[in-house]
């Protein structure tokens, strides 16, 4: 099929046959410098020289008529006036330059460059008249352009003329610029040395920008001017001028809230340069007192440069008590940014209050516990128990409660308001779910300090009513009537707190003491009776064993054995057992003085008994509580030794021996597992006939040591021999 492009007469690709590399290669580098090098010079326009003046006018007419041209063409573009302003004055003609300029004006009066360089122009060839007009005309037409005035003045100065140059300062100072024009102004004056004019520029200077900066360099060059007082005088003035009261405008919104924090900026700057220039007067005392009003008027967010100041300076010409206060400033701001971030940190909250106690300021003391008593603990509205994290929080609220109070009472020396703080914390703790019986008896001490014995009872009374199991409030109350005497009104506190808690055993145990130290026995003796008859009580054993030592005490022997019959009725508990052998091995306080031989006999017998009684009862009627008959049998052994005088070939220490179990190891399965646990367990001698294959298997296991030990003995012999005594015997539990 003949090729479409052949036959539509398009040129063809070149095939290539022999794609090998080629003998000579070529860069591309090479083919551009070939071509270059055989490129033709570009043919140069012939040199005109001007010979008389027809070919200069000839000429000059060309040019004008060209750039005539371009300015119809191109009128708004400045490059084109500039060329053919430059033209005009390369030819001398000033008149036709100004012309030019005076027209590319008139198209934009607000470019600057067009201004600058008319102006230049003039001054260049010393026409100073006429480029006083320009310099003249641009600043009454563009006075907000800096650059024209600077030029103005320059042009004067480098003139010579001073008092020209104060005048376009004066005509710029009113359109009020920036402060490089005060500046300027200033740097003039001080160049001509004329520092009165340039203090009194100062002055107007602070006055038109009431700025920081402003003020500082005012400062700075009385300074210079070896002025201390001048200065000292500035910065007063400035800061009754910019700060005054430090009360800044209300932030309405962002840019007013901008607005403010730029306030503080400055004041901050003029105090931070106020107290540096204390310091290098020597006035150190005035320096701390300006860091000092800083600390207090100024927000916390500018408080950390303030404070670095304020040690660096203590620390360089301070003492140590100076650099202490520096650092506990330091440290307030510190805690006062954790408080301010959690107010429920009551830890900081501590810490905070222990520093203000260093520094000794009692208002700021107060006002401390005063601002932190105002975040009570938050606390869930559903009236249940109260969660561990959420008490331990009112605890720490409590005991910062219980500081106010004692700061008023000790450190501020004012009974009246601790006893205030007191009832404000009662008042504000929810007693129905929870209370603190410190706070309780720390009011009522502090009434009683007061000498307000009506208050005390009231509020005593109040806090026992509200919280009867609080024992140690009822302990207080109690001992506080007890103290002044009224022996029936401690009666009627326990018997009305018995009458709202009956199970309370404490209270049963206080109301007996009470009338133990009274010597009213029987009424003791009464009340406790009355306490083992209740039917449910939150601590029996306590009201059973003081019941018990009272009886011993008084040297009732047969009474108390009575009560320790009538607790064996109740319960079985081994500690009752080891108890009661105990009380009748023991002499009691009226035996003491006739113990012979014979009655220690008569007590080891009565002990005995109870031993034995112990024992039976145990393996007859609770025969799992093994490790409960253990403890007796230790308990029982011990005494016997202690009775045969540490003789171990006593008949009864050896029946006591052999009533005791061996330890056995067993293993078994774990529960909802495969894995075997080993574990200990008793087996008595009673226990040992219905195990036919003990003795077997400790035939077997002394068998096992003696061949270890290698002394040849025959199996059987070990059986015949029957040993009492096995360590342990490893069996398992089914098997």
């Amino acid at each position: 099929m003949e090729d479409v492009g052949a036959r539509r007469g398009l040129p063809q690709p070149s095939r290539v046959k022999d794609k090998r590399p080629a003998p000579r290669q070529i860069t591309a580098e090479q083919i551009v410098r070939d071509a270059r090098s055989q490129q033709e010079e570009l043919a140069k326009p012939p040199v005109s020289k001007i010979a008389d003046r027809e070919e200069l006018a000839e000429y000059q007419l060309k040019k004008r008529r060209e750039f005539e041209d371009l300015v119809r063409r191109m009128r708004w573009s400045p490059g084109v006036w500039t060329k053919y302003a430059k033209f005009e004055e390369s030819q001398q003609d000033f008149e036709r330059a100004r012309s030019v300029w005076e027209r590319a004006l008139e198209v934009d009066y607000r470019n600057r460059s067009m201004w600058l360089k008319y102006a230049e122009m003039e001054m260049r060839n010393r026409f100073v008249n006429h480029a006083r007009n320009v310099w003249d005309r641009a600043v009454t037409l563009l006075p907000m352009i800096d650059q024209f005035w600077y030029k103005y003045i320059h042009m004067e100065e480098m003139l010579g003329n001073v008092a020209g140059a104060r005048q376009i300062f004066e005509r710029w100072l009113k359109w009020t610029p920036e402060y490089q024009a005060w500046r300027a102004y200033i740097k003039m004056e001080l160049r001509y040395n004329e520092v009165e004019r340039a203090r009194k520029l100062y002055k107007r200077y602070v006055g038109c920008c009431n700025t920081a900066d402003a003020w500082i360099e005012f400062a700075k060059f009385e300074m210079r001017a070896k002025q201390r007082e001048n200065a000292r005088g500035v910065y007063e003035k400035a800061v009754q001028e910019l700060i005054g009261d430090l009360i800044p405008p209300e932030p309405e919104g962002v840019e007013e809230e901008k607005n403010v924090q730029e306030f503080y900026d400055e004041a901050s700057k003029l105090l931070l340069a106020f107290a540096s220039f204390e310091i290098l007067c020597g006035e150190m005392d005035r320096a701390r007192a300006i860091y000092s009003f800083a600390l207090h008027t100024l927000p916390s967010s500018h408080a950390p440069k303030i404070e670095a100041a304020r040690v660096a300076l203590e620390k360089q010409y301070g003492t140590s008590s100076g650099v202490e206060v520096a650092v506990l400033i330091q440290r307030r701001r510190k805690y006062e940014e954790q408080v301010k971030a959690d107010p429920h940190d009551y830890d900081a909250w501590f810490d905070l209050v222990r520093l203000e106690e260093q520094g000794g300021n009692i208002e700021r003391i107060r006002s401390t516990f005063q601002e932190v008593v105002q975040h009570p603990p938050p606390m869930a509205q559903n009236g249940g128990s109260i969660a561990a994290h959420d008490k331990m929080r009112w605890k720490r609220f409590v005991y910062l409660w219980i500081e106010y109070a004692l700061f008023e009472e000790i450190m501020a020396d004012d009974l009246t308001k601790a006893n205030q703080v007191y009832r404000g914390i009662i008042s504000m703790i929810p007693h129905k779910r929870f209370t603190f019986a410190k706070l309780w008896i720390n009011a009522a001490e502090a009434l009683i300090r007061t000498k307000d014995l009506p208050g005390t009872r009231k509020l005593l009374g109040q806090a026992v009513g509200l919280n009867p199991s609080k024992t140690k409030i009822l302990d207080f109350y109690v001992d506080f009537e007890l103290q002044l005497g009224n022996i029936s009104r401690c009666r009627k506190i326990l018997e009305s707190a018995l009458s709202r808690s009956q199970t309370s055993a404490a209270t049963w145990i206080k109301f007996s003491k009470l009338e133990s130290e009274l010597e009213e026995d029987e009424r003791a003796r009464a009340i406790l009776d009355l306490a083992i008859q209740q039917e449910e009580l939150d601590s029996p054993e306590l009201v059973w064993k003081h019941y018990i030592d009272f009886e011993i005490q008084m040297g009732e022997r047969e009474k108390a054995r009575a009560l320790y019959e009538q607790l064996l009725s109740r319960t079985s508990h081994v500690k009752v057992w080891i108890s009661y052998a105990a009380f009748e091995a023991a002499p009691i306080t009226n035996e003491l003085e006739y113990d012979d031989l014979k009655s220690r006999e008569l007590r080891v017998l009565r002990a005995r008994e109870v031993f034995k009684r112990g024992h039976s009862y145990l393996r007859g009627n609770e025969p799992h509580a093994k490790h409960e008959c253990v403890a007796l049998l230790e308990a029982w052994e011990s005494f016997e030794m202690e009775a045969a005088q540490g003789n171990n070939d006593s008949v009864w220490v050896k029946e006591v021996n052999a009533l005791m179990p061996r330890r056995v190891k067993r293993r078994r399965l774990v529960e909802d597992s495969d894995i075997m646990e080993d574990y200990y367990e008793y087996i008595f001698p009673d226990e040992a006939a219905a195990l036919p294959n003990l003795k077997l298997l400790e035939a077997a296991q002394r068998w096992k040591r003696q061949k270890l030990a290698g002394e040849g003995t025959r199996p059987d012999t070990a059986l015949l021999e029957g040993a009492n005594d096995v360590p342990e015997e490893k069996t398992t539990d089914g098997g």
